[in-house]
């Protein structure tokens, strides 16, 4: 088992078996890729552009108890003549900058299709977004700058909340952490523990997170793909061992056949893996997806003799499965891909996470106009981004 900086020198294993889902972790200096990496006017930049997700929280009052949420999208006019304590949310960072995106690669001993985003938190000495709780795992880095975290009690959905506030915020925390984060840091969270970070100084903080369907939006995923499926749009067996009841009576036999049919088209493997794929790839941010013009396979095969490296495109989830006849079949943006089979083994590596240049792709090979050709497909698709390294 290989032991991970980024979990203080652990292995996956042990961090899964001990932490994971079930106590913090602290560790320091766990990722020096990120110092230097963003300095706070390249976030207060970025939040002013269009198609970026951002929110500006501001304390205001006498005691700073009353906050306010401006969503985006945000301009230069909203960062004049602002109260002392602030903070600003920018979303989805790995989707605009291919260096933060790279970042996800500390963490590929977790399952890809379980990540959300990674967003970044800017805020000046004071500012922070309140005590509260999250629903999903969370590895907060500090990037820039200090910020001081206390961690307190798990929450339940009934936990006691600041009414009145645009912000689900906890009245107080039974703290039991209190450490400040330096950059490199990394603090992992667990769902449900409250938790509150305040800037020590001009700080920025990212929050790799990673969090799981509800019940609901699986349900909702698997209804609308069983419209497309002509055998499930005939009425249900009545499979009912009848006898003489009221005309007006639902038996609670009758009720527990159309369960049992229901859960059994739930048990449906192909139909609702198909569901599940579609939903586990859809783009979160779509407004972040790039138009990327046509690409053409000397093009592309010019610009990988450049330098250039092809990888996933941040903004879209590349997953796969392996089917009953033992081959890969390829997901994204909600469909399945059409992949030669040749193909496959390389686009597995890129799903797993490896970028891939002109030295890790065999262009020697008879594949090779198939494979360059595959690639500015996907390209076009934004599925796979190519960019030559500053």
């Amino acid at each position: 088992m290989q032991n991970l900086q980024v979990l203080g020198g652990i292995s996956a294993a042990e961090f899964f078996a001990e932490y994971w889902q079930k106590k913090p972790l602290l560790v320091k200096n766990a990722l020096p890729d990120v110092k230097g990496l963003l300095v706070p006017n390249d976030i207060l930049e970025l939040a002013q552009e269009e198609g970026v997700t951002a929110r500006l929280l501001t304390q205001q009052g006498a005691s700073n108890e009353q906050w306010k949420v401006k969503n985006s999208p945000l301009n230069a006019k909203d960062f004049k003549k602002l109260p002392p304590l602030w903070t600003l949310l920018v979303q989805a960072l790995d989707h605009f900058s291919p260096e933060v995106a790279q970042l996800w690669q500390h963490f590929d001993f977790i399952p890809q299709w379980r990540r959300d985003d990674i967003m970044v938190s800017y805020a000046p000495k004071g500012g922070s977004v309140g005590r509260h709780y999250d629903q999903y795992d969370v590895f907060l880095v500090q990037a820039y700058g200090k910020r001081r975290w206390q961690l307190g009690q798990y929450c339940t959905p009934d936990c006691e909340l600041i009414p009145n506030q645009p912000l689900r915020l906890l009245p107080d925390m039974d703290v039991h952490f209190d450490e400040i984060l330096e950059p490199g840091d990394l603090l992992y969270v667990p769902p449900t523990l409250s938790h509150y970070g305040v800037a020590e100084d001009n700080c920025l903080t990212l929050s790799f997170g990673f969090r799981m369907p509800d019940s609901t939006q699986l349900l909702d995923q698997f209804t609308d793909h069983l419209l497309s499926k002509p055998d499930t749009q005939i009425p249900v067996a009545d499979l009912a061992a009848r006898s003489i009841q009221s005309a007006g009576e639902v038996s609670p036999t009758d009720l527990a056949m159309l369960k049992q049919q229901v859960i059994q088209l739930l048990q449906h493997t192909s139909y609702f893996d198909e569901a599940a794929l579609s939903l586990l790839t859809e783009t979160k941010y779509p407004d972040s997806l790039p138009e990327n013009e046509s690409l053409s396979p000397e093009e592309l095969k010019e610009l990988l003799e450049e330098g250039a490296i092809i990888q996933r495109e941040p903004a879209t989830r590349l997953l796969y499965r392996h089917t009953e006849q033992a081959q890969l079949e390829f997901w994204a943006q909600g469909e399945k891909l059409d992949v030669p089979a040749a193909l496959t083994p390389i686009l597995k590596r890129l799903a797993d996470g490896e970028p891939l240049n002109l030295q890790s792709l065999d262009l020697q090979s008879v594949e090779a106009d198939q494979l360059l050709a595959m690639f500015c497909d996907l390209y076009e698709d934004a599925i796979v981004l190519v960019y030559i390294p500053e």
